[in-house]
């Protein structure tokens, strides 16, 4: 749920969902479209789909437990390697650096003096894993994350900043650089037309027609049938026999 999205916005419907869905069982007998609506307000969809996928391996595979193995994890759907790490080290204390862009940049910045564009991505990693604490590797990765967060940001504050005292790219006078990355416009995009679409479907009727989905959301047919079009080859809505457009059961 984290993943693009700002926590404040994803804590009470984490909360809610996970009141629904309270175990992995839970969520695997769940119906498609019911985990959609209890993913209201988050964007992604995708992310829903995979994460009740992935409920259904756990249950069918481990026992209804989700494995403490990174290997196991890796191939659950939707895992990559840093999820894996993460859930790894986090609940089950496995000595794994979970190495996101915060983890990337602290370990090239101290231990460099460069940015993390700078240095190869594996070289990086092997780097972070050998500063690991493996007697708290779970701590060890979150504080690693909150120091990214909180002080070695793209334009760092190195105030206050723990390692200050070793950082190489502090000595150096470094400065930083504003983050390269811009979210795309979402005003006109076909993320948004996914969304108006679903919003759409999770309310009132249970299929709509195309013109009844242009209506209700009050954008252009074009835009609505190319929305419908990607929704259907994701596996998030589904075309009844009559033609009309449902989320998928």
């Amino acid at each position: 749920m984290l993943q693009q999205t700002q926590a404040a916005r994803v804590e009470p419907i984490f909360e809610t969902f996970l009141a629904r869905f309270a175990v992995p069982a839970a969520l695997a007998a769940a119906a498609p479209e019911d985990v959609l609506r209890a993913w209201a307000g988050l964007g992604y969809h995708r992310r829903a789909m995979a994460l009740r996928s992935a409920a259904r391996v756990i249950v069918d595979e481990h026992g209804g437990r989700v494995p403490s193995d990174p290997a196991a994890l890796r191939r659950l759907p939707g895992v990559g390697p840093y999820t894996a790490a993460a859930v790894a080290s986090l609940a089950y204390g496995s000595p794994l650096a979970a190495v996101d862009t915060n983890i990337r940049r602290i370990v090239a910045r101290v231990g460099h003096g460069f940015e993390p564009d700078e240095i190869g991505a594996g070289a990086l990693g092997a780097e972070a894993q050998h500063w690991l604490d493996r007697r708290d590797p779970g701590g060890w990765n979150e504080a690693m994350m909150d120091l990214g967060r909180e002080r070695c940001r793209p334009v760092p504050r190195c105030d206050g900043c723990p390692l200050r005292t070793w950082c190489r790219f502090a000595a150096s006078d470094r400065v930083g650089r504003p983050s390269a990355r811009r979210q795309p416009t979402f005003e006109g995009s076909t993320r948004q037309a996914r969304g108006l679409v679903l919003a759409a479907l999770r309310t009132g009727s249970a299929s709509r027609t195309l013109p009844q989905l242009t209506h209700r959301t009050g954008i252009r047919a074009v835009r609505v049938s190319g929305a419908v079009d990607a929704l259907l080859a994701d596996g998030l809505v589904e075309r009844t026999r009559s033609g009309r457009i449902r989320l998928p059961r």
